[in-house]
């Protein structure tokens, strides 16, 4: 089913605004994630969807249907919430076939329907077993199973991975997006971790002070995005911020420490940079310790800097540096050796700067480095 939320508001008794003008469509069979630091409104637009919170502005509508006003019930949506919630004394089996029997199906039906609900979860042998003699992940899809098997049309998911453990996280990741492709709901899913929104959402809405910041693909978010919050909440290590400006035909660091030719870019996009404060941005693992093959040299940006700290992950490398007075965070593989203290140099390609106005925080676009 297609959702729709135009200029939805939520405005508590204290007169705290949690939410501000929240206009989103969701496409039928859609996967989006919610994301945002705690407190953002995440939820709370998550439990006006479901109609567990009434809407103060705005209109919620289902397939053009409009909805403020019908109960949890009557919008036929299915919520899976941070805690698992099942009963200790009854079994897999009649945990997910407790909602069924309240709802006065037969028991023909409700076995066929637990039946193909647990061999989606991978669960059938465990339809006998009590929750306690469960690992979390299992429950987890308990929990699911439940949701699942009123064969509903819209999933709710309120951070229904954080009381796992990091390896059962990654694992139920997968599972998550495999369950969604066989049971074909329109997913709303809330999370305050960009990497779960980033591996498993067709679209990511990022949420800030109970305002939308930007919508798009994991790609648009990761590679354009349309502002300085945005670009330090996606991606890990985020990116790295300097106040810079445009001074003649050079980017200067305000500190003084650097300065780069501006002559990569071209003179339409120099004037968009001119005569105001700047924020540079640039990832960690878009550097470069060696000149790029191929690469003309006058559309690299040459740093140098010194090490502060190095953090050794296995796969990659982490270096903590100080480029004058600012720091970075840098990618580097785990065979190198940095020393604490000692200077490195290392490269960035044009196309891989993001320039931000340092008064709005909105980026500044380069229409030569879109896709």
């Amino acid at each position: 089913m297609a959702l729709e939320l135009k200029h939805i508001t939520k405005i508590y008794d204290n007169g705290f605004q949690a939410v501000t003008d929240f206009n989103l469509s969701v496409k039928d069979k859609e996967f989006i994630c919610l994301v945002g630091p705690s407190g953002c409104g995440k939820s709370t637009t998550l439990r006006m969807v479901a109609g567990l919170e009434q809407i103060t502005a705005g209109g919620f509508f289902i397939d053009g249907v409009r909805v403020n006003d019908m109960t949890p019930r009557q919008r036929g949506i299915a919520m899976v919430f941070q805690s698992y919630a099942l009963y200790p004394t009854l079994t897999v089996y009649e945990n997910m076939a407790f909602g069924l029997e309240l709802a006065g199906f037969d028991q023909d039906v409700i076995r066929e329907r637990v039946q193909q609900t647990a061999a989606i979860l991978g669960l059938t042998e465990y339809l006998d077993r009590l929750p306690k003699n469960l690992s979390g992940g299992q429950r987890q899809r308990v929990a699911l199973g439940r949701a699942i098997i009123r064969h509903a049309n819209i999933f709710l998911m309120d951070e229904p991975l954080s009381n796992l453990d990091a390896k059962q996280r990654v694992s139920m990741r997968s599972e998550l997006v495999r369950i969604h492709r066989n049971v074909g709901a329109t997913t709303l899913y809330v999370t305050h971790d960009q990497i779960e929104a980033m591996t498993m959402a067709d679209r990511i809405v990022v949420i800030n002070l109970g305002r939308i910041q930007q919508v798009g693909t994991p790609k648009e978010l990761y590679f354009h995005p349309k502002n300085l919050f945005v670009a330090g909440f996606i991606g890990d290590p985020p990116m790295n911020f300097v106040k810079v400006h445009l001074e003649g035909d050079e980017i200067l660091y305000d500190d003084g420490t650097f300065r780069f030719s501006a002559s990569p870019f071209s003179e339409d996009y120099k004037k968009k940079l001119a005569n105001r404060g700047l924020v540079m941005a640039y990832r960690p693992e878009h550097v470069w310790w060696e000149k790029p093959a191929g690469c003309d040299e006058k559309d690299l940006f040459v740093f140098k800097s010194k090490v502060e700290v190095t953090e050794m992950l296995g796969d990659i490398q982490n270096l903590y540096v100080m480029n004058g007075t600012s720091k970075a965070v840098l990618k580097s593989t785990p065979d190198k050796i940095y020393p604490v203290g000692s200077e490195v140099t290392y490269f960035v390609k044009k196309q891989d700067l993001h320039f931000f106005d340092a008064d709005s925080e909105n980026v500044i676009e380069d229409a030569e480095n879109r896709d």
